[in-house]
């Protein structure tokens, strides 16, 4: 089952289910009798609703409608550095990179930071350049786990119980704000540096074992590599992060990028106004933005 957020021409948001092959979606306000709410409030009710989430007739056509991005998070964005063993190994000899102790490359524990809610866009949307702020604009492509069913001290045993759904992230970055401040958090957290979508995909449509994640840049292929190859895996994540900070439903941790980035070629190839960034990930979908002028 694939989730989204729509806007229409009258510029009524709502939530919808969708079917990405013929293009169509039921809103989920005609499917369950009054139910008026966003994608964080049928998150908070998906056990009582989720029996009742069938399409009902030919439905309607995603034309003419927007897709703004799935979920607007109500706290910031859990993300995780360095997770995958050619990014870090990139990341390390790149120079930029002032987390790690010497001569590390894979980090020995999870390197947890987080983006704002106002990082995050909607695909197709226009990814701020902010010029009179970074001159080395950064791409990472991700896959980002929502939290269904939130917890204090969740075993990895449990961990996939408490999984809503999944979506894409591009974990945009400025690198140099990431370099001369040493630590993460500027640097990610420019207004409009998470896109995220194109909706949410149940667990059931996306095999995390095997998956493939790929980038593009103008059309060139950037980033392929596939999740089963994280470093700490969703479970390992969520015991870990759910420790000592309740996770709450609708929480998004977005899991790490593989090799591929931008500073990771001699000399780095940072985004320009009018570049464009598809993700996709199979049992997702592509998300896509250019960068605005």
């Amino acid at each position: 089952m694939k989730l989204a957020t729509i806007e229409n021409a009258a510029g009524e948001l709502s939530v919808v289910l969708v079917n990405s092959e013929s293009e169509r979606f039921w809103p989920v306000s005609e499917l369950i009798s009054g139910f008026s709410g966003d994608m964080n409030q049928l998150v908070l009710q998906w056990d009582q609703l989720k029996s009742d989430l069938v399409p009902s007739g030919e439905g309607q056509s995603l034309e003419g409608v927007t897709l703004k991005a799935p979920l607007l998070p109500r706290r910031n964005l859990f993300c995780v550095g360095k997770n995958y063993h050619e990014h870090a190994a990139e990341f390390s000899k790149s120079g930029f990179d002032h987390s790690a102790k010497d001569g590390e490359i894979a980090p020995e524990f999870p390197v947890v930071f987080t983006k704002t809610p106002d990082t995050v866009i909607a695909t197709g949307d226009k990814i701020p350049r902010h010029a009179d702020v970074t001159d080395q604009l950064d791409y990472e492509a991700e896959f980002a786990v929502i939290i269904g069913k939130g917890g204090l001290g969740i075993s990895k045993a449990d961990a996939y119980a408490h999984v809503f759904g999944y979506t894409i992230v591009n974990d945009m970055t400025a690198r140099d704000l990431q370099k001369n401040h040493r630590q993460w958090f500027l640097g990610k957290s420019l207004d409009g540096f998470a896109p995220m979508g194109p909706w949410i995909s149940t667990p059931d449509e996306v095999n995390v074992a095997d998956a493939s994640i790929q980038c593009w840049v103008n059309g060139e292929l950037r980033q392929n590599s596939n999740i089963g190859q994280l470093i700490f895996d969703i479970p390992h994540l969520i015991e870990t992060i759910s420790a000592g900070i309740e996770l709450k439903p609708g929480d998004v941790i977005v899991t790490g990028t593989p090799v591929g980035v931008g500073i990771g070629f001699t000399p780095p190839r940072f985004l320009q106004s009018g570049d464009v960034v598809r993700i996709e990930i199979v049992g997702i979908g592509a998300l896509e933005n250019e960068v605005a002028e």
